[in-house]
């Protein structure tokens, strides 16, 4: 059957399957969960016989750790006593006699702990029947037992023939077989003859206190035995161990038996997280059994959600489009037929070129597909233009994402777009209104060029015009001499060399370039401009300057146009009062700024005009000889000089009040440009006056 038009159609053959076969689905997911349960006990009580099994064995193995340390252990410090022994010989220099001055060595352990060396002395090949003084132990073990005479004996001989050192003992008493103390021999040995062996007597109980340190004698109790005790006949009791001694020439070794129990706490614990994963198991099954039951009742509600979703989408103003890797529309939503004029059954099934496509720029199809799927699957999307159904334009957003199978196996493309139209349309009036505004800051820079050259000009060329006329009547009366003419011409010359360089900084300032700024001092500067101030009889004039010098870096042409502007401007509205006019001009400073102040008694700047009054081509002069420049020229060239302008209401004359506000020079200290170029601009102005 064939879909209405904007009707989307919808495929419930999935659900009625899915309701046919959710039974046996349940009766075989409950079956494995039961299958896995029973796993999991299995896993438990395996998990407890290995773990028995490996308490055991991880005593063991730690038994066999301690044994090898205590072994390593003292046979390090064994070795570290030969060698102490070994350097003692050596500082004999292979003589007997006196050690006392080597009891100021520091050597090992062994021979440093007090009570573990019982005697030592050198034994030479002379004093072999006599032991020297300090080896009388010596004497007397080898006469207290048969047997330590010829241990003994035996320990030197293995020393000189080894070339090694060699150990005899225990050192037997007379009525048992056991004792406590070894000999030690070193030989040395000169030119490759043998000279003698340096001999000590050893403690092994106290060696054995010493060298194992106190945690582990916590833990485990030693006894020192021989390898004959530890045979068939007589074995070590349980949970003990030997550790050998392998000193060479005895036959010793420590008995270590642990002390107390140590709890294997690593099994223990996977054991009670095993239990606990069991506990887990069963909870999980019921919330199961919960779960089974809920999905029944949301499986008999998916058909009326199926329906609920559908009357959402067709609620959207986002448009919907589904199609295939091929670029066969699958789906469309009402609104996305609303966007491009077409109904759903127009476009469902249609491959590339689709109708909403723009006319004759489609050549191609599949390319275009995979183009257009290419970019639009970014994350911000894709703007792109349809063309409706009646072939006006049509601004749309795209965003595409994978429409993929449960899975994971991709279908298509999904998509969603909205229409853009009114937005793109004030996106394109907002250009157009920049265009025009940036139109008209360039008729306001020109203006303001303009203005300024009006302005900085009009005086020079007048002067010029004035100086052409007078010597051009004098020429002709014949009442001037070419001496009387040249200072005319100089003058000349000077004013049309002045109207260069004015264009230049004009032309500079407008293209902000840096000004040609000079050290020039305010005061001076000030009383120069306002000396040649245009004339205005009305108006009273007052001047408070400092008597010191205020020093500034400024071109001083552009800040003469700008005090002059704000000078006129206030001798203008001066005049306009209620009461005869009155301008003052004063001076100000704060921390590293000079003000220049310009008050009068006019009627002030109102509220309306105070935000307008730097505008461009804003002037609330009605004599219509005004350009409404002035101010936005002043407010420029002072913030060309890093200073600003402030404007307010006069407290004392009530009219209003323009501060002027320029950096300091960094330094104090006067220089000669600044002379020079205000000589220059006072010499402009008398050429003015002349003229």
């Amino acid at each position: 059957m064939k879909p209405a038009p904007g009707d989307t159609p919808f495929d419930f053959a999935a659900l009625a399957q899915a309701q046919e076969s959710q039974g046996g689905r349940h009766l075989r997911a409950q079956l494995w969960l039961l299958g896995f349960l029973a796993l999991m006990v299995a896993s438990v009580v395996a998990l407890v016989l290995y773990l028995q099994h490996f308490e055991i064995e991880e005593e063991a193995r730690q038994n066999i750790a301690d044994a090898q340390w205590l072994e390593q252990s003292m046979a390090f410090h064994f070795r570290r006593l030969e060698d102490d022994l070994r350097s003692q010989a050596r500082g004999h220099g292979g003589q007997p006699g006196d050690d006392g001055a080597a009891q100021e060595r520091h050597g090992g352990l062994l021979w440093s702990e007090p009570g573990v060396l019982l005697a030592r002395g050198w034994l030479g090949t002379a004093s072999h029947d006599d032991p020297p003084a300090g080896l009388e132990r010596l004497r007397a073990d080898s006469a207290r037992h048969p047997d330590n005479a010829g241990a003994l004996d035996a320990m030197q001989d293995i020393a000189r023939g080894l070339r090694r050192a060699s150990y005899a003992g225990p050192m037997r008493e007379a009525d048992t077989d056991a004792g406590d103390v070894i000999w030690l021999a070193v030989p040395t040995f000169e030119g490759g003859n043998f000279v003698g062996n340096y001999v000590a007597a050893i403690s092994l109980s106290h060696a054995i206190e010493r060298m194992v340190p106190t945690w582990f004698t916590q833990g485990h109790r030693l006894q020192l035995t021989g390898h004959q005790h530890a045979g068939a006949e007589v074995p070590p009791p349980a949970g003990a161990y030997l550790s050998p001694m392998n000193l060479t020439g005895t036959d010793l070794a420590v008995l270590v038996t642990p002390v107390g129990s140590r709890p294997a706490n690593v099994p223990r614990a996977f054991f009670g997280v095993a239990l606990l994963f069991l506990l887990g198991m069963l909870a999980s099954l019921f919330a199961l059994r919960r779960d089974f039951t809920k999905r029944q009742r949301v499986e008999s509600q998916l058909q009326s959600q199926v329906a609920l979703r559908r009357a959402m989408e067709n609620s959207l103003t986002v448009g919907l489009r589904a199609w295939d890797l091929q670029g066969r529309i699958l789906y469309v939503n009402q609104a996305f037929c609303r966007i491009v004029g077409f109904g759903a059954d127009e476009l469902i099934g249609r491959s590339p070129p689709l109708p909403y496509w723009p006319r004759g720029t489609v050549e191609n199809p599949q390319p275009v597909t995979e183009r257009l799927v290419a970019r639009t699957a970014e994350p911000s999307g894709v703007e792109l233009q349809f063309q409706h159904h009646d072939g006006h334009p049509v601004d749309v957003l795209v965003h595409e994402a994978p429409l993929t199978t449960p899975q994971g196996q991709q279908l298509g493309w999904m998509s969603s777009v909205l229409d853009i139209s009114e937005r793109k349309q004030a996106q394109r009036m907002a250009a157009r209104q920049q265009q025009r505004m940036e139109a008209s800051g360039r008729l306001v820079a020109i203006g303001e060029v303009a203005s300024t050259l009006a302005h900085e000009l009009n005086q020079p060329l007048g002067a010029l015009s004035g100086f052409a006329t007078g010597l051009g009547n004098r020429l002709r009366d014949g009442q001037i001499t070419p001496e009387q003419a040249l200072p005319i011409a100089e003058r000349m010359e000077r004013l049309a060399d002045k109207c260069g360089q004015i264009i230049q900084r004009v032309n500079a300032f407008a293209q902000r370039r840096e000004l040609a700024r000079t050290r020039i001092d305010l005061v001076d500067l000030l009383r120069r401009i306002l000396h040649n101030r245009p004339a205005a009889p009305d108006v009273g004039f007052e001047m408070r300057l400092p008597a010191d010098a205020v020093w500034i870096e400024a071109d001083a042409l552009l800040l003469e146009h700008a005090v002059l502007n704000v000078v006129v401007n206030a001798q203008h509205w001066a005049a306009r009062g209620a009461t005869p006019g009155v301008v003052h001009v004063s001076m100000q400073s704060e921390p590293g700024m000079a003000g220049i102040v310009v008050a009068d008694n006019g009627p002030g700047i109102s509220e309306e005009q105070l935000a307008h009054v730097f505008t461009a081509f804003f002037s609330a002069r009605d004599d219509g000889a005004a350009m409404g420049m002035g101010l936005a020229i002043c407010r420029s060239v002072v913030e060309a000089h890093r200073g600003r302008i402030d404007v307010a209401r006069d407290p004392v004359l009530g009219g209003a009040r323009f501060t002027l506000w320029l950096r300091l020079a960094d330094t104090l200290a006067p220089v000669p440009q600044s002379g020079a170029g205000t000589d220059q601009a006072g010499q402009d102005r008398k050429d003015t006056a002349a003229a």
